[in-house]
């Protein structure tokens, strides 16, 4: 090969390296709210370190630079399944809503919202303790009426991308029961995603089986995949009277958050996807970007 052509091999592949060497020193830094539950116990865990996480980019481990806990304010918007055939169990959801009421008590302004028939705003986002305890002891079962769930879903996530904070929460309580919304379950989850909201739910399942019609499927779709997609919780009770529990496990969750910090490099094309997950046993993680972070 002639000399002069090797020189330009040599010329080329050092611009690469260089071009490489630049775009990593220019890293950026990126942010992810994260909960991590003990795997036995479902308990929190008290202490979390760069070392305990895997981050990655569309397969690409990224470097975890930094844990800290999470201080900034979290809305958080509930969203309760009250149609008519909800009767047997509304005592036990007052009950298990006014505990978790009290769990993130502090956390940032909560708002409550029903879903039977059309989603009705029983209170609007408050820090006042008092009034959504108040709300939440103002929960019946609609008579004759079926719950409009997605609908709910999207109207809420609307408003949640609204509010200035860079992290929020939407709780489901609900049973796997009628569904009257005509939402495709592709449209829920597009909203869930532009609100940067993370999603939990407590299901009752129904042991006679879900409703197997297309509203029924698309309300189990955005339950599985709402919650996995956007970084929250799902727990699964048999009996109503299992609601306060599960709840209590959710609030500890978002109370207990962490900031982590991770290194991108600089790059033309964001990722479609970031997950996280444990680097240790014994642990279960579950969290998202943070809002309001420029892709670049």
């Amino acid at each position: 090969m002639p000399r002069f052509v090797l020189a330009r091999l040599l010329i080329v592949g050092l611009g690469a390296l260089a071009l490489s060497s630049s775009l990593l020193a220019q890293a950026t830094e990126r942010v992810l709210y994260v909960s991590a539950l003990d795997s036995k116990t479902r308990a929190p865990v008290e202490t979390l370190t760069p070392g305990d996480l895997r981050v990655t980019e569309d397969g690409v481990v990224r470097e975890v630079l930094r844990v800290t806990p999470a201080t900034t304010p979290m809305p958080v918007a509930i969203i309760v399944d009250n149609q008519a055939a909800t009767q047997p169990a509304i005592a036990d959801v007052r009950a298990a809503l006014t505990t978790f009421l009290a769990g993130i008590d502090g956390l940032g302004p909560v708002a409550l919202i029903t879903a039977a028939d059309r989603p009705t705003i029983l209170q609007d986002y408050t820090t006042d303790a008092a009034r959504l305890k108040e709300a939440a002891n103002r929960i019946f079962a609609m008579p004759d009426s079926g719950a409009t769930m997605l609908d709910a879903i999207v109207e809420v996530s609307r408003g949640l991308g609204k509010r200035e904070s860079d992290r929020a929460a939407l709780v489901l309580v609900t049973p796997e029961l009628t569904e009257f919304s005509t939402l495709h379950f592709s449209q829920v989850l597009d909203g869930l995603k532009a609100s940067g909201a993370m999603m939990s739910a407590v299901v009752l399942l129904n042991m006679r089986g879900s409703i197997q019609d297309d509203a029924g499927r698309n309300r189990a779709v955005v339950l599985d995949r709402g919650v996995k997609e956007t970084g929250g919780w799902r727990e699964d009770v048999l009996t109503s009277m299992s609601y306060k529990q599960a709840l209590e496990s959710i609030a500890a969750a978002l109370r207990r958050q962490y900031r982590v910090v991770y290194a991108r490099p600089q790059t033309l094309i964001p990722p479609e996807r970031v997950s996280i997950s444990a680097a240790r046993d014994g642990l279960v993680v579950s969290g998202a970007p943070a809002r309001g972070q420029k892709e670049r």
